[in-house]
């Protein structure tokens, strides 16, 4: 169903891809939008047992398509690594393929938005003053990932 890697030689391995997954602050996250255009959008994340998840407003382009066509990727890369003397960056990606949906479960959208927000708030902020300040202004998106590819780029 997925395309083997053609350079397969730059493949990384799945400890490394979810790795990546781990570590990277953001990514891109690509579904199939209006007049079947992609669309593609930035967008902070986290990732835990084996799933994607992403907050999202309540309404807006995103969410419609995702209703029309819940296929999506999404890709994620580090900052590179520049090569003394070069000019060019060995970057290492990946791309996850599934299906995206907006969370339904209460409980599985509190624990998705303090898992984002353990990642991304300072310290001083109380995320649970803040989760239910917002929890009825805010979605929970679920990427169930089907396939991951990841890449090291070494063009020499």
């Amino acid at each position: 169903m997925f395309r083997a890697m053609r350079r397969h030689a730059q493949q990384l391995d799945q400890e490394t891809c979810e790795e990546l997954l781990r570590t990277q602050k953001r990514g891109v996250l690509a579904v199939l939008g209006d007049d079947a255009y992609p669309y593609a959008v930035p967008l902070n994340f986290v990732y835990c047992d084996g799933v994607l998840y992403f907050h999202s407003a309540i309404e807006g382009h995103k969410l419609d398509a995702i209703a029309k066509h819940p296929k999506a990727s999404f890709c994620v890369h580090d900052d590179g690594v520049l090569e003394e003397g070069s000019w060019w960056y060995h970057v290492c990606s990946v791309i996850a393929f599934g299906h995206i949906e907006r969370v339904a479960d209460e409980d599985e959208v509190v624990r998705a938005l303090r898992r984002l927000a353990e990642k991304y708030f300072p310290p001083t902020i109380d995320i649970d003053a803040d989760i239910a300040k917002n929890l009825r202004r805010v979605a929970v998106l679920r990427l169930t990932i089907e396939h991951l590819s990841g890449k090291h780029v070494r063009e020499n």
